[in-house]
């Protein structure tokens, strides 16, 4: 299958001054033909494609004022068309919104095909670069492996990173193991596991919200087109790098154990999109990452032989009793412990959710939910009702004075 492997590298000083410019002129042609493409459509109603984008590329090199087009390897320009025109695709498929114009504070990248780098003896050799890239390795490729495409991308804080897309042929299936779990995603638990396990939320945001809230009032207070406003800029983005940094290195030490320790991984399908708009809880989900860690496990499972689950979104996992499958009315938010009105069975809200997420799937768990033990059959995709015995509710757990018990409605 086909992977990309991220690394971490230091250009000199004239290697820095052609990506750079390399980048900045990426930027302008994607700028130019989105500008084009959307004049054309508003003004004569006439579509255009990535063959007429290019054949204009010819035509804006020979224009006195954008000669400089001419200095830097033709390939990433003509890549930056072919992913203008990915990006229409998606937009009229429905898969995304209408294309943006690319920001020079963003950073920016460059792909560079086979036709455009050399790969020898372990090292990447840029078209219009005389010397290799002096890339940090933090890890090496698969053995037999080179490169087939190659991104370098410039990020906001100042940070190089490159890409190196190969064709991996190895197998790293891991060696089949008797357990299940499910995973109730959550933000004071970032997740809680059907055998009774909680794991914290890091909350890489709120550890450096100080510092970033002082920065960014420091920008806001810099003279637009002033240098000062630049290094404010610059001391935001590694503020930001720090944080997305540590959210990705805890998530991926967490997906990584979750697939090495069980065969089956059952989650909601949950609709992250439009749980942001609450604008209560809009900043502490985006920082929970509950999308990022679903789709780390997704590619994950497949590299490692490993399956995920994913069940309806509608799944009443939080109020329906695990016990004797009662069903309550309402449970908010703020009620995290609560007894079931049919049978008495005091539930810890998450860790009922996660055992019923895993029993919805065909798994169940022990009564004591150490361990994971089959009664079905794992399936890809779970066809279950939300509620397969037509169960109805009869009683609605209320708040108390103390805020830790609660009694069903009479």
């Amino acid at each position: 299958m086909e992977k990309a492997y991220r690394y971490r590298f230091y250009p000199t000083t004239e290697q820095e001054q052609i990506l750079r410019r390399t980048i900045g002129c990426v930027r302008l042609v994607f700028n130019k033909a989105l500008a084009s493409r959307t004049e054309a459509w508003y003004e004569r109603q006439q579509k255009v494609d990535y063959v007429q984008s290019s054949a204009m590329l010819t035509s804006w090199k020979k224009l006195d004022d954008l000669q400089f087009l001419n200095e830097v390897s033709c390939v990433p320009l003509q890549q930056g068309l072919r992913h203008l025109q990915t990006a229409f695709t998606n937009f009229f498929a429905g898969r995304a919104r209408y294309p943006n114009f690319k920001k020079k504070q963003s950073g920016g990248s460059a792909e560079f095909t086979k036709s455009a780098f050399r790969w020898k003896d372990g090292q990447v050799y840029l078209a219009k670069c005389s010397q290799s890239l002096p890339i940090k390795w933090s890890r090496q490729l698969p053995e037999g492996c080179e490169p087939s495409t190659i991104t370098v991308r410039l990020e906001p804080s100042g940070r190089w990173f490159v890409s190196l897309r190969i064709e991996d042929l190895t197998d790293q299936a891991m060696q089949p193991v008797d357990s299940a779990v499910g995973l109730d995603v959550g933000i004071s638990s970032l997740v809680t596991l059907s055998t009774g396990e909680k794991i914290a939320n890091p909350k890489a945001f709120d550890k450096h919200y100080q510092k970033l809230r002082k920065v960014q009032k420091s920008l806001s207070r810099k003279q637009k087109t002033s240098r000062n406003r630049d290094k404010a800029r610059l001391k935001v983005a590694r503020i930001q790098a720090k944080i997305s940094d540590g959210r990705k290195d805890h998530l991926h030490k967490l997906t990584i154990r979750l697939i090495r320790e069980n065969q089956t991984i059952v989650v909601e399908d949950l609709a992250v999109k439009n749980m942001v708009k609450n604008p209560k809880l809009a900043r502490v989900i985006s920082d929970a990452a509950w999308g990022e860690m679903v789709r780390q496990l997704e590619y994950k499972a497949k590299w490692y032989g490993r399956t995920l689950v994913k069940i309806d979104r509608w799944f009443p996992s939080s109020k329906r009793c695990g016990n004797c499958g009662h069903i309550v009315d309402k449970l908010p938010l703020s009620i995290r412990e609560w007894d079931c009105p049919n049978c008495g069975t005091h539930h810890d809200r998450d860790i009922n959710a996660s055992r019923n997420i895993l029993r919805q799937c065909g798994l169940g768990v022990s009564p004591s939910g150490a361990t994971a033990v089959a009664v079905g059959h794992t399936v890809a995709v779970c066809g279950a009702n939300i509620r397969p015995d037509r169960h109805k509710s009869k009683g609605q757990l209320r708040k108390s004075s103390n805020g830790k018990k609660q009694k069903p409605k009479s």
